[in-house]
């Protein structure tokens, strides 16, 4: 299949014929895994790729094992004539464009079946313990278990020399270093910095259910990091609990509707919880908040957001 001249692969099959070809060729491939509804964040990841590599694949699948039963999984947006149309946009050079789109099925990359349900679910799954558990992991305990699993899967299907992450998914950027490295995938893993809008709003497919208002004040959550790592920088104020109170009531100033699931300071290397910041270590500053969504009163959406606070 072929959509604004990038070809679209939906088997394991067709998209290893594509690979041994490059792999005959000498070329160096370049992997991007994304969920789709593609914006400049995914941009800035395939930008890098597009430099770096003689191949880059994007792949597009929304992943239903880092989904629990009652999370947005029907809701999250997919539109693939949107993502096509904007790969084909990322560059005004044919010869500097997105080379293979794999949009697999979900029976394709989990033909065993994948239910919510974990306890229901068959087949081989990777769990990366040690960094799992905290953040997002302590929120939503079998999604590093769905994000390993298909990172693993496409990794080993697609055979990148390099792969792109965003830092906006922090912890996730640490769980794949970490299984990549203990597996032993031939791939190195690259860390892209977050982009945000002209407001400082962390670029995220999720914000398509954002209305305007409500993503003028969601700008708080940078504002409130920004502002706890001027006190760590410029003040030297290093105590967790402290910020951490100065950032949750910058956020329920903006709006009583916004509801903290949690502000949390972890080590940069294993994710640990810190009391107290090691300026000689600095730390990874991660959020969670949930804001009101276009779906109705009680509807809401959890954005995730994070600061890396510098060793000093």
């Amino acid at each position: 299949m072929t959509v604004v001249d990038i070809p679209v692969v939906r088997t394991i099959s067709e998209l290893r014929r594509y690979r041994e070809t490059w792999r005959k060729d000498g070329l160096q491939v370049g992997f991007i895994p994304t969920m789709g509804y593609l914006h400049e964040g995914h941009q800035s990841l395939i930008l890098r790729s597009l430099e770096e590599n003689d191949v880059t694949v994007v792949s597009i699948f929304v992943n239903p094992s880092q989904f629990a039963p009652g999370e947005d999984l029907d809701a999250y947006p997919r539109n693939l004539e949107h993502d096509l149309t904007f790969l084909y946009g990322t560059t005004s050079s044919a010869k500097h464009r997105v080379n293979l789109v794999f949009a697999p099925t979900v029976s394709e990359m989990y033909p065993s079946g994948i239910p919510l349900d974990v306890s229901l679910q068959k087949g081989a799954f990777v769990n990366v313990t040690g960094v799992t558990e905290q953040l997002e992991g302590h929120c939503r305990p079998a999604f590093f278990r769905g994000v390993s699993t298909i990172v693993a899967k496409l990794l080993n299907v697609v055979e990148p020399q390099t792969a792109y992450f965003g830092q906006k998914d922090i912890q996730q950027t640490v769980v794949v270093r970490k299984m990549v490295s203990d597996l032993f995938f031939n791939t190195k893993i690259v860390v892209v910095p977050i982009v945000r809008n002209e407001t400082g709003l962390a670029l995220s497919s999720r914000n398509a259910y954002l209305s305007g208002p409500v993503k003028a004040k969601a700008t708080v959550l940078y504002k409130s990091m920004k502002n706890a790592n001027l006190r760590y920088v410029n003040e030297k104020e290093l105590n967790v609990e402290t910020l951490t109170k100065e950032i949750e009531d910058e956020i329920k100033g903006a709006s009583d509707e916004f509801k903290v699931d949690y502000v949390s300071f972890n080590d940069p290397e294993d994710l640990h919880y810190l009391d107290t910041i090691d300026p000689k270590k600095g730390c990874f500053l991660s959020m969670a908040v949930y804001v009101p969504n276009v779906f109705g009163k009680s509807g809401t959406t959890r954005l995730i957001d994070n600061y890396v606070f510098e060793r000093q």
